[in-house]
């Protein structure tokens, strides 16, 4: 039996794996954001680890006999946030978030001081990456910085709690821009413009190893064995690909989570920053990925469900779901940018807008048009992935939809339009990430790649529709048109 436990913004969730794949039991804990300025997004480490003690507490009530079998337990979770540890492992501050834009003028310094950063990282300076937010704390929380001992990631810190070691792998350290990324190793030269050095990261490993065995007290406070493994695991995409079985070179899928995605495996290290698209290492051995990220998908169709009274998220798909194709092509159109934006235009200012707005709109037209928007941010990220080629009329190869906006039918078919690719919904898709972080306990425990990795069984395909792409199309145009016109205003 294999635990999944998976750390994610709004919440923390488990899940019990047996070794014939079959999904023995889940639990889920909430959690909240906090905001104390605008761009700012904060959380407690603390309250990471509340949140897991409940959802403990859960699956034990809930599972008792499954539970007593586990064997390994694997981590998945939010990328990029900086968890700052003194000298006795203590947590200084709460964490800064994959979602904070604080730091966009650390950014513009740390490529500044090492111009070649780009090239040991794959990727952009960007505020949600976590080297930029210690910068940030350098200048304005000096004091506290000189305390510092350890940085972590999120998921990490959960690790720390678990096993007494600080550990990383490689597909969350892909986010911190300390990493050289081709290599699969800190870089002294990146941490040193940081004020760092490799003292103040963790030990690095692949996330199909183990990080150590599970404390002692913990095994026994929780009635586990005392030989419990716990693997390297995933940052939350990466975690996410081993899930659904992307695990191959052209394998990938799109995420409707609290954040978008547009995840692809790659066997070789092929990075293209000036395009915000992000080159992180896979978290299983010599594997690399490209992604494109936009900071609010599933998160933007929550707001506008509460913006608009909605009973639920559910009832207000089924609401779009009933909107004629001519009702569609006279909705607003939306920018999705509700925490700022990074593929394509590494913007932590840019701001969410509808456009077009008329007396005659209701709700079910602001939620298509978020949906939309969504969808047309992701179409962005393809571009961007395809060194900015025009959309082509040839469906390109299925890829699988997972996250908790994949429940939705109406944006499902939406995406596979507007994508124009196949998109299969793995049953399961919703707890993708945990399911991966189980798969890399699985192969922490021994097992192989060929036995764990497996493609999820489709619940169902979306396919293409010619006539919604020629109404997405036409509007996607206009969607291209709004963010030069609005960039200087926001």
């Amino acid at each position: 039996m294999y635990l999944g436990i998976d750390l994610g913004t709004s919440g923390i969730k488990l899940l019990l794996l047996d070794d014939e794949h079959r999904i023995r039991a889940t639990a889920d804990a909430g959690l909240t954001v906090q905001q104390p300025q605008p761009t700012w997004s904060e959380q407690s480490p603390q309250a990471w680890w509340q949140g897991l003690e409940q959802a403990v507490s859960e699956m034990r009530v809930s599972a008792p006999d499954a539970w007593r079998q586990v064997r390994a337990i694997g981590l998945s979770g939010q990328m990029h946030g900086a968890v700052v540890l003194g000298g006795a492992g203590e947590v200084l501050r709460p964490a800064i978030l994959w979602n904070d834009g604080r730091s966009g003028a650390e950014c513009a310094a740390l490529e500044a001081a090492v111009p070649s950063s780009r090239q040991i990282t794959g990727n952009l300076a960007m505020p949600g990456f976590t080297a930029p937010k210690l910068l940030w704390l350098r200048k304005h929380e000096p004091a506290l910085f000189a305390q510092i001992r350890q940085v972590l990631l999120p998921k990490d810190w959960l690790g720390l709690q678990l096993t007494g070691q600080a550990v990383s792998e490689m597909s969350d350290a892909s986010g911190t821009l300390w990493l050289d990324v081709a290599q699969r190793q800190w870089s002294a030269t990146m941490l040193a413009a940081c004020g760092l050095d490799p003292s103040h990261m963790p030990r690095l490993l692949e996330g199909s190893e183990s990080r150590g065995t599970l404390l002692p007290a913990l095994s026994q406070r929780w009635g586990l064995s005392d030989m419990v493994q716990v693997a390297g695991g995933g940052g939350d995409n990466a975690a996410s690909a081993v899930g659904v079985g992307a695990v191959r070179a052209g394998q990938g899928f799109v995420s409707l989570g609290t954040s978008g995605v547009l995840f692809l495996v790659g066997a070789s290290y092929q990075a293209a920053p000036e395009l915000a698209v992000h080159a992180f290492a896979h978290a299983l051995p010599q594997r690399w990925h490209q992604m494109a990220v936009m900071l609010s998908a599933a998160s933007a169709f929550g707001w506008v469900t509460q913006l608009t009274g909605s009973t639920s998220e559910a009832q207000l798909s089924q609401t779009v779901a009933g909107l004629a194709p001519a009702q569609r092509a006279r909705a607003p159109i939306f920018l999705p940018y509700l925490s700022g934006e990074r593929t394509p235009h590494n913007n932590p200012h840019a701001s969410g807008s509808f456009v077009g707005l008329r007396t005659e709109h209701g709700a079910a037209d602001l939620a298509y048009a978020v949906m939309e928007g969504v969808c047309f941010g992701l179409m962005d990220g393809q571009a961007a992935m395809a060194q900015g080629a025009t959309p082509s009329d040839d469906p390109g190869p299925a890829l699988s939809l997972v996250g908790g906006g994949a429940r939705s039918d109406v944006w499902g078919q939406m995406l596979a339009s507007g994508l124009n690719c196949p998109l299969q919904r793995p049953i399961g898709a919703h707890a993708a990430a945990a399911l991966g972080a189980a798969r890399l306990a699985w192969l922490a425990d021994g097992g192989t790649e060929h036995q764990v990795c497996v493609p999820l069984p489709a619940s169902h395909t979306f396919e293409p529709d010619d006539a919604q792409r020629v109404i997405l199309l036409a509007r996607y145009a206009r969607f291209r048109a709004l963010y030069p016109a609005l960039r200087d205003l926001f």
